[in-house]
Formats: C-alpha cells, sequence, structure tokens
C-alpha cells in the first residue's frame, strides 16, 4: 500500500507551475496545434462576458502561449469543426469536444431539477409543454437567439428579467438537447446539439455516472498536479459526496497518490505523472478567471497572495482595481494590474499597479515586456500607466 509522499511547498509550487503549461517555453509561432494542446491540458476554460482588456476566454491561452492569433479561438469553439464545445464545467466553459459525454449525467440530473437554479427549475416545472414547443421550434427552424423569443422590454440584469424564451433556451442548454452554435456579440445562437456535435460525440456511449466523474477528477488531477479534496471538487463544481468517492477509488487503483505538502495544512493528492521542474521560468499576465488561481483558496495556499475579484465591489471600496491580473514571474506572482482597453485610442491603460512581497528589481521590466506583448497581442499601439500603486511611477519609468 502506498503510503503518499512528502513535498514541500516550493516543489508543489513548481508541480502545479508545470501542470498548467508554465515550464514550456512559449512556441515561436503559436498555431492551431498549440492551441489545442493547451485546451486539452487545462480540461476547461472559463467564458466570461467582461470586455474591459479582452474576454476571458481569449486570456489563458495567450499567458502560456504568447501572441496567438485569436481567431484560432473563433474557429475551435464556433467554426465549422469545432473541437471545444459549451458547457456548465467550471462555471460557463469551453471545454474539449470530446469530452462531452462526461456531462451527460449533469445534464440528466439538470432534467431531473437537480444541480441547476431553482428558479430555471421550477419554470420547467410549470412550463414543460411551452420549453417542448420552443425544442420544436428550434427543430424546425434552424440556430435561434435568446432574442428570436424576447417578449416586453429589457428589464435588469438576473434571470428573472429573462423572457420565458430565455429561460426555455436556459433550461434545453442546461439538460444538453441544444448547444451553441456560435455567437454573435457574445449572445449565444443555439442549435440542437446532434447538429453541432462531431456525429461521432453524438454516438459515443453514455459513461456511467461514476465513470464520467472518475474521468473528470483525473483531468483536474492532471491539470493540477498535486490538489486537495477542493481543488479536485472546485475544477468541475463537482458534489462533495461524489469527489470524495471518486478520488478513494483513483487511490485504491493506485491512478492518484496521498501526498503531504508542507505548510498546506490538509491532506493532498498527486498526479503519478506530474512533473517537479527544478526552476520555472515563466512570464505571465494572468487572468482573474485563469484556471491557476480561480480558486481563491488555492492561489493563497500555493502562492501567498490573496487575490479577490473587485468587479463588483463599489469602486470607492476597491483595493488593487476593476479588472486585475496578477503577474506571474518565475515561480512567484510579484505584481497585479488594473488594465483596461481603450480601443479607440490604440492604448493598454494600466489604471493601477501594484508590487507583492515576491517582487524583485527586475520586475518592472518583466512586466513593461508583458504588458507591451499584451497590447500588440490586442491591437493596440502602445502601453500608459495612468493610475496609481506602488508599482506605476517604476513602471512607467521602464515603459
Amino acid at each position: 500500500m502506498n503510503t503518499g509522499v512528502t513535498l514541500s511547498a516550493a516543489q508543489a509550487r513548481r508541480i502545479a507551475l508545470a501542470a498548467q503549461g508554465f515550464a514550456e517555453p512559449r512556441p515561436l509561432a503559436p498555431s492551431a496545434r498549440h492551441f489545442r494542446k493547451t485546451v486539452e491540458r487545462l480540461g476547461v476554460v472559463q467564458v466570461d462576458s467582461v470586455n474591459v482588456v479582452t474576454r476571458t476566454h481569449y486570456l489563458p491561452k495567450f499567458s502560456r502561449l504568447g501572441d496567438y492569433d485569436r481567431d484560432i479561438l473563433e474557429s475551435e469553439a464556433w467554426g465549422r469543426k469545432p473541437s471545444l464545445f459549451e458547457y456548465w464545467g467550471h462555471e460557463a466553459s469551453l471545454m474539449p469536444v470530446q469530452n462531452q459525454p462526461l456531462f451527460r449525467w449533469r445534464m440528466a440530473r439538470a432534467e431531473a431539477g437537480d444541480g441547476i437554479w431553482k428558479g430555471i427549475a421550477r419554470f420547467a416545472r410549470e412550463r414543460r409543454d411551452y420549453i417542448d414547443g420552443i425544442l420544436e421550434e428550434i427543430e424546425r427552424r434552424g440556430p435561434v437567439t435568446g432574442g428570436d423569443f424576447a417578449t416586453g422590454p429589457r428589464g435588469a440584469p438576473g434571470w428573472w428579467s429573462w423572457s420565458e424564451g430565455k429561460r426555455a433556451l436556459e433550461w434545453l442548454f442546461w439538460t444538453g438537447q441544444i448547444t451553441t452554435k456560435t455567437r454573435r456579440s457574445f449572445e449565444r445562437v443555439y442549435d440542437l446539439t446532434e447538429r453541432v456535435l462531431p456525429g461521432a460525440v453524438i454516438n459515443t456511449p453514455t459513461p456511467t455516472e461514476a465513470d464520467a466523474q472518475r474521468e473528470l477528477v483525473r483531468i483536474s488531477a492532471r491539470a493540477m498536479g498535486v490538489a486537495t479534496e477542493t481543488d479536485l471538487r472546485d475544477y468541475f463544481r463537482l458534489g462533495v459526496a461524489d469527489t470524495k468517492l471518486r478520488i478513494a477509488e483513483l487511490v485504491e487503483a493506485g491512478e492518484l497518490l496521498p501526498a503531504t505538502v508542507k505548510g498546506w495544512g490538509k491532506p493532498a493528492w498527486l498526479w503519478p505523472a506530474a512533473k517537479i521542474p527544478r526552476r520555472i521560468h515563466a512570464r505571465a499576465l494572468l487572468s482573474p478567471f485563469d484556471n491557476l488561481i480561480w480558486f481563491r483558496e488555492r492561489t493563497e495556499r500555493i502562492f501567498g497572495v490573496r487575490i479577490r475579484l473587485e468587479i463588483y465591489t463599489p469602486a470607492h471600496k476597491r483595493e488593487h482595481g476593476y479588472y486585475v491580473l496578477p503577474f506571474l514571474e518565475g515561480e512567484a506572482i510579484t505584481a497585479r494590474v488594473d488594465l483596461k482597453s481603450d480601443r479607440k485610442g490604440g492604448v493598454l491603460l494600466v489604471q493601477a499597479a501594484w508590487r507583492e512581497a515576491d517582487a524583485t528589481a527586475g520586475t518592472p521590466a518583466a512586466l513593461a515586456a508583458e504588458l507591451k506583448l499584451m497590447a500588440g497581442w490586442l491591437g493596440l499601439e502602445r502601453v500608459e500607466v495612468v493610475g496609481k500603486g506602488d508599482l506605476a511611477q517604476a513602471l512607467a519609468k521602464v515603459l
């Protein structure tokens, strides 16, 4: 019986960075193949509508690949032969299309009213005939948007202000009967799932809940390298009881190794094939929704940095800014910057720049180089520091 391994905090951090793709040099000319490999490694990429810099699903690939063509994502997610599909993975997400069968148990639970927003579940119980009519309409007319079924004036944000047609579409999406064919100005365009996904995926037998969840835990463990139970559960938002069972089964099978990480204060599990590089030489601006840092408890445990999303915090109460990207330098988060794309002016605005405890004398120059790379990738002409922060003056000087 395996008694487990003991890792230092530094080893665990390097394992996590390598598992997420930060131990490898960026390709000189990032291609669609590099893009697909990156998504396959991550297993899931969160989708979000906030466009103050660029929408978050574009950013994790930039962090790992550098100046890749964003049209690659458009093609892989919503092109004629997509390699990705949209569903509720870690929140709304893009995932490798071959993994769609792994979520059919979640779709079945949603149809039964479990694991779905209560308001949508109640609407489905009360208006099933209406929903069935919407599905028949899609089958007859082809791709649709929520706007095709809008009734009355638009209300305040929130599902309760949606039209009945929008609620019906959301329920059909959650239950897997329709999926995203493409997006127009970020609005989903839905069609029947069997008309969007490849036939090979549609015809793949549906795994049992246990088999599917085990595979999702495998994907999570491989993507994180070393992880606690809560880390593994959060990656695909699995249930507590389900996660405990799947971990126990994988440990019994030798597919997860019990591990103790010094300073973590809780049990962990190591992916057996995880690499432990001697050093990491990464340099990357991280979306606040990046897989590496999206679970704030894990981020603080690994990097010793407290990251909070302040988008919904009143402006006068924000500590670091509205859309703040931590800066990964080497093996540490050394700074964070509040960024905004001024598309009309052709400028990437640094509205605030802050040092972290691990910042060095070289941090301003390293950060400036990454900001210039990002500006070029976004089609902006220059970077300009216009805000506050204890790193702002040094950064402006380097720029």
